[in-house]
């Protein structure tokens, strides 16, 4: 476990600061709403050293979220605001609660010979390409194994994905990495450094593998790629792992445990 002092504060700053490039910040109790482009949205998040969340805030916060066009998104870092997932819970969402790691030691991990890492760039023809890696890859969390290359049609919300995306490569707020095989993307991740009071941090997010090539080692060495190019500049480097097992490859490229990010958002039909 990190023991540095002030790592959740510097977090919270970070998440406070994240949005502002492109969303204005509603105030809804001590909730702060940042309100901008539905294609890259941020979740609601309770203010540092604000009261402790209600279930009426949820409730006027996601309406807020839903008249903008936005999805329902609440997040918090659990031990900073203990109230929020009950009050999340009573006011209807789903509520979960996922691991927060740090970089404490890096650990370098490569590719295999036959793959190539690759930085991407803002006007790279094939972005789209590698969005649908990505969207392939979260659509199939555990597999089927045979899920191949992902379909060359792009709806409308991936289009405006793809160039809130560009936008972000091209003003240097996303680093996206994308992982080669045989001329085929077949993983990709990004870091999204942001400036905390004079002092770079940077999350790691979106590393993602195609279903029928995971148990490679691909993410672990994309992430492990991702954290050295962040460590160039960041003083600090973080991620939020889907569960505890995602968790686990990214302590083997040198995260360590320090916190629980509380997610909520609606219930889908089956939930």
């Amino acid at each position: 476990m990190p023991t540095r002092p002030g790592l959740l504060d510097c977090i919270e700053r970070y998440f406070a600061a994240a949005p502002l490039p492109d969303a204005r910040i509603e105030t809804v109790g001590p909730l702060d709403v940042p309100l901008g482009d539905p294609a890259w949205p941020y979740p609601a998040r309770p203010r540092p050293g604000a009261a402790p969340v209600t279930a009426g805030d949820v409730r006027a916060a996601t309406s807020l979220q839903e008249a903008s066009g936005l999805p329902v998104a609440l997040e918090w870092i659990t031990q900073r605001s203990p109230h929020a997932a009950t009050a999340a819970r009573a006011a209807g969402l789903v509520v979960e609660e996922l691991p927060l790691l740090v970089v404490d030691t890096p650990v370098e991990l490569l590719l295999p010979a036959e793959v190539h890492l690759f930085l991407v760039g803002a006007d790279d023809p094939e972005l789209s390409r590698y969005q649908r890696v990505a969207e392939t890859a979260f659509a199939h969390p555990g597999g089927p194994a045979d899920v191949g290359e992902p379909a060359v049609d792009q709806p409308a919300e991936s289009a405006a994905r793809v160039a809130a995306l560009h936008e972000r490569i091209a003003a240097g707020r996303t680093v996206m990495m994308v992982a080669l095989e045989d001329g085929a993307p077949v993983a990709v991740g990004s870091h999204q450094p942001v400036d905390v009071d004079g002092r770079e941090v940077s999350e790691v997010v979106g590393v993602a593998t195609l279903p029928r090539l995971r148990a490679r080692g691909l993410g672990a060495a994309l992430a492990s790629a991702l954290v050295a190019h962040a460590g160039e500049s960041a003083d600090l480097v973080f991620l939020t792992a889907g569960d505890d097992d995602v968790a686990r490859i990214y302590e083997r490229v040198g995260f360590a445990r320090l916190a629980t990010t509380g997610v909520a958002d609606r219930p889908t039909p089956g939930r």
